[in-house]
């Protein structure tokens, strides 16, 4: 039976037309399974020609469907193969009828090709949304929901179907939230502007704050006509404000911001980004007392009230925290026993609720509190707990190194042995006496040097001769008036200070000093006698000038001990002839560098963590036939002070570098050399090009080379100072810088410095088991050191006990009589041999126990 033979359904024209129009692909099927109808989308759909489909089995349409039975409907969208071998997405249905008693099958197909692909399209948006770490909301034009991502429900804590129909604004807005700001926004976007982004703090299911920055868009369709407005919101609670705080206050601390200014700031800040709170932040002294740094929103004569009141267990919110060192929150204050003394003027001003949390220091210390003033009674928010958490942290580093500097800038005037002034406070004390000197008036000055003072040191040690000073410093507190002033200028040489004294008032003084030092000083167990000489000069009668008085006070003072000692001498004319003896010793200084009179002696330095030799230490040594041995504290100055300091610098550069290389040749490894040398040296541009030619000169490599400088050396004269430092670094040759504490450098000055090693004053080292001052400045300079990834060497190490506080506080490397003194080179090969040989034998006993035992009871056979 062909095509042609095939009974097409009868179908009406209107009918037949009607199907015609349909835009579904329509066929009727026989009960002989021929095809009697097939509709023009039919052969769009199926990609076959009616005259080749009407009358043909229904086979060619490859529809299972079809071949079901018993026959039943059917509705599913497969997947077709048309005549031409491609492939659709179509949405099939089929349902059985009878036309005329005769049962039919009708299919209905329509193309969904698209909207299968967009489907897929859209389920792969929606994963990509769920995998973002950002919220996602979509509204339509009235701001109601109709869809969230995933992160929305874990940032905000609601499931899309809690979601989904609520407005916006209803939802996770609330009273700080910027809703003018976003209101702009949904505007400008509904007026066909351009989208745009804002910072505001909205609120999740719990009315937690959380700050997010918002990208508003609009989703418009073919018109340009907003259909969807669309926002990804991400939280920067942490990322940006908490940073914003601590980029804040760390760039405030590098400016050398004033302790208030960076609380003013932070609180302010603060402020900003918790809406409704008041902030404070108190400093608590070593002695318990509270000291405002910053509240810029409170009554100024509120903070001043709390300036000195001390801490204790119902002392408000602050004090009480500070007193036990744990937060407190005070949620309604006018109720509160522990506010009733202070409430009355927060309560003016519309304060009702305090919380605040102590700031500790690294030894737990309490050193301040930080707190925030609600309106309301209320706790705090987790947004205000994190807040906290961050300024806490800011704010103990900021108080910690407001204590540090105030502590360095107190060792800068006065000494750390005694306590007294030092030389540049005695300076500004002098200076002061002479300018309140009225006319007709004198102000003397006596210079004090113990006598026998190095026996001492000698014979008892370095411990027992501090402990001496520190006792004579008391002494003669107790004998001298009110109104003068004593100051130790270093070692055993001491100054007191006498306004409105002449020379009788100074000598009469200076008597009863020598008669109260007459009676002998404790030390132990052992009493020990001592005297002091002591030289007097007096303004205006001798000198009008501070530096030529105090030369005048020093010559009379060693004529007092010419003298024999333990008695005094006024300064006169006669005395000049100390002049000639300093041109004297200065000729033989000149002749000793001449002729190569100077030395070097070299002290080791020791890595802490394994007892290896990081370096050596060259100090110069002069040794005169007539003179004995001259000490480096006498005639370094003097060198200065006649312009022979950068002659003698450079060749102690070139000796250091002469031995370093004997000794490498010798086969003796010391990785490097440290060589003292002048700030005078480094305002000489062609330092770097010196060292350079001098440790080609002996095959050396400049890390095998480290000068050693003072903050001389860039507090003057500083651009080409730190023109010819970074010379140097660039050469390779290291940068040590000496005595650091002692002076009152700039700490952002020192970030910025080419320096590779900080070295730790001796003067720190006496007390440093005992002292908690002393403790506390090693520590921190161990601590910028490591910030600025610098070596830092401890000099002046004389116990064991100062090694292993050294090595706990993480030290890097010692230096003192604990090991060796500078010694000359010969000498110091033997104990560097020594010294190794010790460390061999201390591996050996680690590696092997046993063999260890065995040579330990041959040896004592």
């Amino acid at each position: 039976m062909s095509a042609s033979d095939c009974v097409v359904t009868e179908i009406p024209d209107v009918l037949r037309a009607a199907l015609e129009c349909a835009d579904d692909g329509i066929v009727i099927v026989d009960a002989a399974h021929r095809i009697t109808h097939f509709n023009g989308a039919a052969e769009r759909i199926w990609k076959l020609a009616r005259t080749e489909a009407v009358g043909r089995d229904a086979g060619i349409l490859t529809l299972k469907c079809l071949q079901a039975d018993p026959v039943a409907d059917f509705r599913d969208e497969i997947s077709l193969v048309r005549r031409d071998g491609s492939r659709i997405k179509a949405l099939v249905s089929m349902s059985p009828a009878t036309v005329g008693g005769t049962a039919h099958r009708i299919v209905f197909a329509r193309d969904v090709t698209a909207d299968a692909e967009r489907r897929v399209r859209i389920g792969l948006l929606h994963a990509v949304s769920d995998q973002t770490n950002r919220a996602v909301i979509i509204t339509d034009v009235e701001q109601n929901i109709v869809y969230v991502n995933s992160s929305f429900a874990t940032l905000f804590g609601y499931s899309s179907e809690e979601a989904e129909g609520r407005r916006a604004g209803e939802l996770i807005a609330g009273c700080h939230t910027d809703r003018d700001g976003v209101a702009k926004l949904v505007k400008r976007l509904m007026a066909g502007g351009p989208r745009g982004e804002i910072e505001t703090l909205v609120y999740d299911k719990h009315g937690e704050e959380i700050w997010v920055s918002a990208r508003i868009d609009a989703f418009r369709d073919k018109k340009g006509r907003v259909r969807h407005i669309f926002a990804l919101l991400e939280d920067i609670t942490e990322t940006r404000q908490l940073r914003s705080l601590q980029q804040l206050i760390m760039s405030a601390l590098a400016d050398e911001v004033p302790i208030t200014d960076i609380a003013d700031r932070l609180c302010r800040r603060v402020e900003q980004i918790a809406p409704g709170v008041v902030c404070s932040l108190l400093h608590v002294d070593a002695a318990g007392l509270l000291h405002p740094l910053g509240g810029p929103s409170l009554p100024d004569d509120y903070s001043r009230s709390l300036d000195g009141i001390a801490i204790g267990p119902e002392v408000g919110t602050c004090g009480t925290g500070a007193f036990y060192g744990i937060p407190v929150l005070v949620a309604d204050i006018d109720a509160d026993p522990r506010w009733q003394p202070y409430k009355a003027r927060p309560l003016e001003v519309g304060l009702r609720a305090c919380w605040s949390t102590p700031i500790k220091a690294k030894d737990g210390r309490v050193i301040g509190t930080f707190g925030f003033y609600y309106r309301e009674p209320r706790a705090p928010s987790r947004w205000h707990r994190q807040i906290v958490d961050a300024c806490v942290n800011l704010g103990a580093f900021a108080i910690e190194r407001k204590e540090a500097r105030a502590e360095i800038a107190r060792l800068a005037y006065h000494d750390m042995l005694t306590g007294l002034p030092n030389r540049a406070q005695l300076r500004h004390l002098i200076t002061t006496a002479i300018d309140a000197c009225p006319t007709g008036g004198h102000v003397a000055l006596a210079f004090l040097d113990v006598d026998h003072f190095k026996d001492v040191n000698d014979t008892l040690g370095h411990a027992a001769g501090d402990e001496l000073l520190i006792q004579l410093a008391q002494r003669l507190r107790e004998h001298i008036g009110p109104e003068d002033m004593l100051g130790r200028l270093g070692g055993d040489e001491f100054v007191i200070l006498l306004p409105q004294r002449n020379a009788q008032d100074a000598e009469r003084v200076a008597s009863g000093i020598t008669e109260a030092l007459a009676a002998p000083l404790r030390l132990g167990s052992k009493l020990m006698p001592m005297s002091a000489s002591i030289g007097i000069s007096l303004y205006p009668d001798h000198a009008t000038d501070i530096d030529t008085l105090m030369q005048q006070a020093d010559a009379a003072m060693y004529m007092a001990k010419q003298a024999g000692r333990s008695t005094h001498r006024i300064f006169s004319a006669e005395m000049s002839g100390l002049a000639e003896q300093r041109l004297a010793l200065i000729a033989a200084l000149r002749k000793a560098i001449a002729e190569g009179a100077l030395s070097l002696s070299y002290q080791p330095q020791i890595r802490s963590c394994d007892g290896a030799v990081h370096g050596v230490e060259a100090l110069a040594r002069w040794h005169d036939a007539e003179l004995g041995d001259v000490s480096p504290a006498k005639f370094i100055p003097l060198a200065e002070e006649c312009g022979l300091i950068e002659q003698i610098g450079l060749w102690s550069v070139r000796e250091a570098c002469r031995q370093m290389a004997s000794w490498r040749r010798a086969g003796l490894n010391i990785p490097s050399v440290s060589v003292n040398l002048s700030p005078i040296n480094f305002r000489n541009v062609t330092l770097a090009a010196r060292l350079k030619d001098i440790l080609a000169e002996y095959g050396l490599p400049p890390d095998a080379l480290m000068l050693e400088i003072t903050e001389g050396a860039f507090m003057r004269d500083s651009v080409a100072a730190l023109e010819t430092m970074n010379a140097i670094r660039e050469l390779g040759v290291g940068l040590s810088l000496d005595d650091f504490g002692t002076g009152y450098s700039s700490l952002s000055r020192l970030a910025h410095l080419p320096i590779r090693e900080l070295k730790i004053d001796r003067s720190f080292m006496r007390d440093i088991e005992k002292d908690a001052s002393a403790l506390a400045i090693a520590t921190a300079v161990v601590r910028v050191g490591q910030g600025l990834g610098m070596t830092v060497v401890a000099e002046g190490v004389e116990t064991e006990g100062q090694r292993r506080t050294l090595a706990e506080l993480g030290c890097d490397v010692v230096q003192g009589f604990l090991y060796a003194p500078a010694l000359a080179p010969v000498a110091f090969e033997r104990w560097l041999i020594e010294h190794c040989a010790e460390q061999a034998k201390a591996m050996l006993g680690r590696l092997d126990p046993a063999a260890a035992g065995r040579e330990a009871v041959k040896r004592s056979a």
